[in-house]
């Protein structure tokens, strides 16, 4: 079959992306305009500047990710974009330009759930390593700053298509929001996950002792018949607000307001500059905190992976990044005998590199998007 060139469009939340990639398999170009600087004053993604920015990047970030690419409108064979999971504002930007750029050129269009997207980035990243082959049963975890989701994935025969059963989920925080939150509350400025990552390697990560979240599988008042094989979900809340107890009984709330002073000052605070307004007492319960939540993570998912006996795992999403994680889950997965695989970490984070891979499979079957359609912020894979 002809190499087949798919412009990828991804809006979700707060990074305008598109690329280019070929045939599913191979990142042609990779654009991403990022939108830190913009929420960084709030210590979290606004939606409405979100939108705002998604509004003034799109087009820009398009014309470079084909010009990137040595493409154009016109040589391109179909268009993908994220319909969904995401803040409503900043999807139906990029769905609307999807849409009235499909039109206008002709098109095929072929709408992308985020979360396929995530997954899709590791499948992307080892085809591009000659890897085409994936051992099935197949169990990924996808963990971001808005998702905390485990997935049992199967193929069926030769539809190219791969069928998702959610086998667990974040009950109320995801793990990145969990970062983000944490961060913000004492001071570290944003995006959380990765510098709490660059501390956490300077405190002692058994100084705090965090309870694990003790989690009824059935929610009261649900008379629905018990599944028949358990679910593996999480819970952040409880460890977040344990964090905030800690701070009140240690007293560091004056510390905390001078280093979010200090580095108000500061244009651009780099993790240096954080790690410097730090003590000890505060590495260590950033250490300590960020181990909870990654030994939450790892043995949830090594127990789902034991309960289905699954073949490969992945690991995809923001948190994937996280470098505690992906030492953990190397180490952990290997003595349980099951090969886990990551995306690398630009392609761990938002982008329209794994929206074009995922919907190749949906463009060998024909599988486009109506013209009727419309941004799902809520759509479940």
């Amino acid at each position: 079959m002809a190499d087949v060139y798919i412009l990828g469009i991804e809006s979700s939340c707060d990074e305008t992306a598109a690329a280019v990639v070929r045939s599913g398999e191979q990142v042609i170009s990779n654009a991403v305009f990022s939108q830190i600087a913009t929420h960084q004053p709030y210590g979290g993604v606004v939606p409405e500047l979100a939108a705002r920015e998604h509004l003034r990047a799109i087009v820009p970030v398009v014309r470079k990710a084909l010009a990137d690419a040595a493409q154009s409108y016109q040589s391109i064979d179909a268009l993908a974009v994220t319909q969904g999971p995401g803040l409503a504002g900043a999807l139906l930007v990029g769905v609307s330009y999807a849409k009235a750029l499909a039109f206008a050129l002709d098109k095929p269009l072929i709408a992308v759930n985020h979360l396929e997207g995530h997954i899709h980035a590791v499948l992307l990243e080892e085809r591009q390593k000659g890897h085409h082959e994936v051992e099935f049963p197949l169990m990924t975890l996808v963990v971001s700053g808005g998702h905390t989701h485990l997935y049992l994935v199967q193929q069926n025969g030769p539809n190219p298509l791969w069928t998702y059963r959610n086998i667990g989920h974040t009950r109320d925080d995801a793990a990145g929001e969990a970062f983000d939150k944490v961060a913000k509350l004492l001071a570290l400025g944003y995006p959380g996950g990765p510098i709490i990552d660059k501390l956490a390697k300077h405190g002692r990560s058994d100084a705090v002792r965090f309870g694990r979240a003790q989690i009824k599988h059935r929610q009261r008042g649900d008379r629905s018949p018990a599944p028949e094989r358990p679910h593996f979900d999480f819970s952040f809340s409880g460890l977040k607000t344990a964090v905030l107890r800690y701070v009140e009984t240690q007293g560091l709330e004056p510390a905390i307001e001078q280093r979010r002073v200090a580095l108000s000052q500061i244009a651009k605070p780099r993790a240096e500059d954080v790690l410097a307004l730090c003590d000890g007492t505060t590495l260590d319960l950033v250490a300590s905190f960020q181990r909870a939540v990654i030994e939450d993570l790892v043995q949830k998912t090594l127990a789902a992976a034991r309960e289905y006996e699954v073949n490969t795992l992945f690991v995809s999403g923001g948190v994937a990044a996280n470098s505690e994680l992906r030492q953990s889950f190397e180490q952990q997965a290997a003595q349980e005998g099951v090969p886990v695989y990551f995306p690398s970490r630009p392609l761990s984070t938002d982008n329209a590199a794994m929206i074009a891979a995922a919907a190749y499979p949906k463009f060998l079957i024909g599988e486009f998007a109506a013209p009727d359609f419309s941004a799902e912020a809520a759509w479940p894979l």
